[in-house]
């Protein structure tokens, strides 16, 4: 009993993750609001932030290495 009530707990997370992408992906093509230029600028920002991250990264486990 316990593991059909885990499965219905996952199918609808399912369910609830895509209703929000079908209405994330349709804001963005119909340009409601201008959810797209936002959307846009957020992901510009959010590259450059990964960008920085993963050289930080890089840099600690060189560092780590290098003590090694």
């Amino acid at each position: 009993m316990k593991s059909t009530q885990k499965s219905m707990n996952k199918w609808s997370e399912l369910l609830v993750g895509l209703i929000f992408l079908v209405v994330a992906v349709l804001a963005w093509v119909y340009n409601a609001w201008s959810f797209g230029d936002a959307a846009i600028l957020f992901l510009k920002g959010g590259i450059i932030w990964g960008v920085i991250i993963l050289g930080l990264i890089f840099v600690l486990l060189g560092i780590s290495d290098l003590k090694n």
